[in-house]
Order: structure tokens, then C-alpha cells, then sequence
């Protein structure tokens, strides 16, 4: 995180979930060894298996309420200290198909940072919250002096500016530009990292898409000749044909 000042403030994972992963696969080796449901063959769980699945999804519980309660004094703390708080749109379905990172940005809960944070700044009136457009490039900006680098790989994680020889690490220097964005928001000034337009504010998920249009259903017809529909219709013609025949006996 960074403030306006220019201060960068570092709030390290938790990582409840790695905390508790080896009491996890312990509990799901004697969930794994116990006669649970099966819904081909109707069979019923075994009261061993209820005990320890209660047992395993305590664990998980306990990892949720924990990972709650860590993000709820974070964005706690950030709503009361700030007057305006800029959020990153995060692709998170797309960061979590990396498998070497989903497993730690699941127990961050970037989005539910972005929910308590929306909440509790409206809450609070003096607080606003700004959301930075996705396509923003706040990382290969050069919070010193503006350029945008053309590419900067997820590997590389320092950044150094051409040209003005700035070296800071890739995280900070976002902040530093997602904090600059609050002038340029409210007061409309260029700011680093403006591309000569106002930086964009994304709108919540869902406003652009559009809903499919309703079609009104048509009325069935009132039939063929007659007023008959099809079936009656070839029911009457049936019985007359019946009727028109003479009867023949052998």
C-alpha cells in the first residue's frame, strides 16, 4: 500500500491456508478410510465418517473465520485512516489459473478486500472508494517520471525506468501510481502514468453486459377448419371415413 505522501506500507499474507494444510491432509486421510455416501448405490455414511468429516470441515472453518477476521481489521484500518482508498481491478479468474499461484490468491481474498472496502467506505461518507481501470498500467509506469515501459514480464519483479533511472520493486511502484490516480480522479490533473486521458474508473461487474431481450410468446392458433385443432381434426376425419365405408363380411 501507498499514501499520497509517497510512504509505502507492506501488509504481508496471513497464510492461514498453508498454516493449516498439514491438518487438513490428515483429516482428509481419515475421512478417505471411513464408509461414507454413495449416491450410485444408495449407500448411506457410516457414523465414523460423519464424525470425521464434522472433524475436517472444522479445520476449514476455523481457516475461513481466521482469514474474515485478518482482512476485516485491514480494511478496518485502511477505511478510517484514508479520506480516499484507489483499488486495483484484478483479473483474479484469470490469476487463479496459474497453478503456482491460486493456491495464495484464493486465501488473500482480493475480491472480499474489494467488498469490505466498498461497504465500509459508504458507511462512512468521508470515504470513497475509486477503482483503477484493469487495463491501467500501473506497473510498467515509471512513478518518477511517467513513461510505460511496452512490456514487463510477471518474473521480473523490480522495475527500472530508461528514462529517468528510477530502481524500485514492481509492487511499489503501482502503488505509488494507484496513489497518484486520487488527484487526477478528483481534481482532474495529469498525473504519472496518464496517457493523455483521465484515468478510467471500471464499473462494478456486470454494468456492460447486456441482458438477453425478452420475446414475447405467440398464442396458439384456434386450430384449422372448422375450429379443430390438428389432432381433433384428424380424430373427425377418421370417424367419418369409418362411417362412409360399407360394412363387409367374410
Amino acid at each position: 500500500m501507498a499514501d499520497s505522501t509517497g510512504e509505502i506500507r507492506t501488509a504481508p499474507g496471513p497464510g492461514h491456508y498453508d498454516a493449516a494444510r498439514r491438518q487438513l491432509r490428515r483429516a482428509s486421510r481419515v475421512v478417505s478410510r471411513r464408509q461414507g455416501p454413495d449416491r450410485r448405490t444408495g449407500q448411506q455414511p457410516s457414523r465414523r465418517w460423519e464424525k470425521a468429516n464434522a472433524a475436517r470441515n472444522k479445520v476449514r472453518h476455523r481457516v475461513a473465520n481466521l482469514r474474515e477476521d485478518a482482512l476485516h481489521k485491514l480494511t478496518t484500518a485502511v477505511a478510517a485512516e484514508y479520506g480516499t482508498v484507489v483499488i486495483e481491478d484484478l483479473n483474479v479468474a484469470g490469476m487463479l489459473k496459474n497453478r503456482r499461484l491460486a493456491r495464495r490468491i484464493a486465501d488473500t481474498g482480493f475480491g472480499e478486500i474489494r467488498r469490505q472496502l466498498d461497504y465500509k467506505n459508504r458507511r462512512r461518507h468521508a470515504t470513497r472508494t475509486i477503482v483503477a481501470s484493469r487495463w491501467y498500467p500501473s506497473s510498467k509506469t515509471s512513478s518518477g517520471c511517467g513513461a510505460v515501459k511496452a512490456t514487463l514480464p510477471l518474473h521480473v519483479r523490480t522495475y527500472a525506468c530508461d528514462a529517468c533511472g528510477l530502481v524500485i520493486d514492481r509492487d511499489d511502484n503501482a502503488a505509488l501510481n494507484l496513489a497518484a490516480l486520487v488527484a487526477a480522479c478528483v481534481t482532474g490533473t495529469e498525473v504519472a502514468g496518464d496517457q493523455d486521458t483521465a484515468p478510467a474508473v471500471s464499473k462494478p461487474r456486470g454494468a456492460d453486459q447486456k441482458t438477453r431481450a425478452t420475446r414475447t410468446r405467440r398464442k396458439a392458433s384456434a386450430g384449422r377448419a372448422g375450429g379443430a385443432t390438428l389432432p381433433q381434426q384428424r380424430q373427425e376425419e377418421a370417424r367419418d371415413r369409418t362411417q362412409a365405408e360399407p360394412l363387409k363380411l367374410w
